[in-house]
């Protein structure tokens, strides 16, 4: 269930008072009964709204997480390789991009939308966004890693990475979680390189509130539910 007022601003871009405006002078339908009433709630799929006759769909600002897998570009149009987008071909909503990038040869969690100012407040550096990855090396880790990690390495910028969260992957010897509060080029891969270890995979599990979870295939997609988008500050 959605208020009136909301779908009608979503689906055209206008402003919440203004919607109120336009439901309040008759011009807006619900399964073609005029609804005066800004606050009423519909159901998203079902009812049939209309605004001077048009009818209006949500097409505004849309969330999507992806699961993306090995082998697609965290893009929005490649010559080459499929991208991202590609695999969201169908969904509702124009002008979509992702938010930051994986590496075409890692999976996991991947946010895509078209609203901008989400994007800039996850990716922002100051924002210090948490990003956890499940990483697997060629050798086996060690407390001394896993510590010098935690304090931030070297790993040829100006400045050493700031600390982050890393603890051992139950059961695998060559392996861990890692969370980091930046993005740099290649960071995760760069990090494990500094204290002696090759990335020989790499998964992202979470961002900020986002979180992957096990019942996504790789390469499906799905709607952020309102928990999320709350949660995110965009609903």
């Amino acid at each position: 269930m959605i208020r009136l007022d909301k779908f009608v601003c979503d689906a055209t871009g206008c402003s919440r008072s203004q919607a109120k405006r336009l439901i309040k002078s008759g011009c807006v339908t619900v399964n073609q009964t005029p609804v005066f009433t800004p606050d009423s709630k519909i159901k998203e799929g079902e009812d049939a709204v209309a605004a001077d006759g048009r009818t209006l769909n949500l097409t505004g600002k849309v969330y999507y997480l992806l699961h993306k897998p090995a082998g697609v570009v965290s893009a929005s149009r490649d010559a080459i390789s499929e991208t991202v987008l590609d695999l969201l071909k169908g969904a509702p909503g124009r002008d979509l991009f992702p938010v930051g990038r994986l590496d075409k040869d890692t999976e996991g969690l991947l946010l895509l939308t078209n609203d901008g100012a989400l994007a800039h407040r996850l990716l922002a550096p100051g924002r210090h966004v948490e990003k956890t990855y499940l990483v697997r090396t060629d050798r086996p880790i060690t407390q001394e890693m896993l510590d010098r990690l935690a304090q931030g390495v070297d790993i040829g910028d100006e400045t050493p990475t700031r600390p982050a969260k890393a603890a051992f992957l139950p059961d695998e010897p060559n392996g861990l979680y890692l969370t980091l509060t930046e993005g740099r080029y290649h960071q995760v891969k760069r990090m494990l390189h500094a204290v002696g270890a090759e990335v020989t995979y790499l998964k992202r599990l979470s961002m900020g509130p986002l979180t992957l979870g096990d019942t996504l295939p790789k390469g499906s997609w799905r709607n952020l539910t309102e928990q999320e988008k709350r949660d995110l500050g965009v609903s």
